[in-house]
């Protein structure tokens, strides 16, 4: 992993945090180590990545106060609409990168963001997707891949007609 890539992740993690998604502690030790050996510099950095089973409930502070040494940290809009308009921008963006799954990328759209601003239509195609995608069966066969396909166009069309900022 790269310098530019560990910081990456930690900006996704940032991201996670901030839009209301669990990320333990577990995940912000592993993420400070692999920037750590990734040669990022910060000087929490070192203290973020050795913490101990038994000091986990230190990582959010230290995670924190890491993305502030680095420039990293991400505060969400403070509207309610405005948070999850950008909440769902940054789930396609992850699903357009790679980052995330095209399928649970479209379910946490669903689930998280379409619902609560009453399905708007800019959200129905890839919300459609999600419905599709959760009436599969566990037999993951070419109309799954063809599905998840079309959750990745949505996702990619969603960011085409973002309204500029």
């Amino acid at each position: 992993m790269t310098g530019e890539e560990a910081k990456a992740r930690l900006g996704r993690l940032a991201r996670a945090r901030a839009f209301g998604c669990h990320v333990g502690s577990d995940q912000l030790i592993q993420a400070g180590l692999d920037a750590l050996l990734a040669d990022v510099d910060s000087p929490s950095l070192a203290l973020l990545a050795g913490l101990a089973r038994r000091e986990e409930p230190e990582a959010p502070e230290l995670f924190d106060q890491v993305l502030n040494e680095l420039g990293l940290s991400f505060e969400p809009p403070a509207d309610p609409t405005a948070a999850q308009w950008a909440h769902a921008y940054w789930l396609a963006e992850e699903i357009t990168d790679g980052s995330l799954d095209p399928a649970t990328g479209a379910d946490l759209i669903w689930t998280e963001v379409a619902e609560a601003l009453d399905y708007p239509d800019a959200l129905a195609p890839i919300v459609h997707c999600a419905i599709a995608l959760a009436g599969q069966d566990d037999d993951r066969t070419a109309s799954f891949e063809a599905l998840r396909l079309d959750a990745l166009q949505a996702a990619r069309d969603l960011l085409g007609h973002r309204p500029p900022s």
